[in-house]
């Protein structure tokens, strides 16, 4: 199976459409799943456009992102159970808030977003993937998105952050 990751597009306050090295990257992919921040729905027609679509809203999101999708989610695809949830709120850090979401949880792979940093790590044998953002790089030197993929027989995930440097 092969996702497409976004977070945090912000759009229309920073992109008036999808990055082209975006839509180009997420060719093929069976989903996408997005991590919060859309700021509006019609991010979700466009994405959908590319692949089902699916994601949790954040905290820039109104009422229709929030009864559409949610705050956070567990799914399981092919084996693969996967945490989805924004990471805003508290005193801690984000990727302390998108652990904290699924402790209880046994999640294969967390997804977060909302500090528009990209990250890829491990935490308890569980991989975390923050990634970035595609339209709103913030203090980051480039723009970026995630692919994640794997194979159903329980072979190890492939996750890769990709970045590019114009948003057009």
């Amino acid at each position: 199976m092969r996702i497409g990751i976004v977070s945090d597009t912000h759009m229309f306050g920073r992109a008036r459409q999808l990055p082209r090295a975006l839509v180009e990257g997420m060719q093929g992919v069976d989903l996408i799943l997005h991590a919060g921040d859309w700021v509006d729905l019609a991010v979700a027609g466009m994405l959908e456009q590319i692949a089902p679509t699916d994601g949790v809203a954040g905290n820039n999101d109104g009422p229709e992102v929030v009864q559409r999708y949610g705050r956070q989610k567990l799914l399981s695809l092919l084996g693969c159970r996967i945490g989805l949830v924004h990471g805003d709120g508290g005193r801690k850090s984000t990727l302390d808030r998108a652990i904290d979401a699924f402790r209880e949880e046994n999640a294969d792979v967390i997804i977060f977003g909302h500090s528009h940093i990209p990250y890829q790590g491990t935490h308890d044998g569980r991989l975390l993937f923050n990634p970035g953002s595609p339209t709103d790089k913030r203090r980051q030197p480039r723009y970026s998105y995630g692919l994640l993929e794997w194979e159903p027989q329980g072979a190890p995930f492939k996750a890769t952050l990709h970045y590019y440097d114009d948003k057009s």
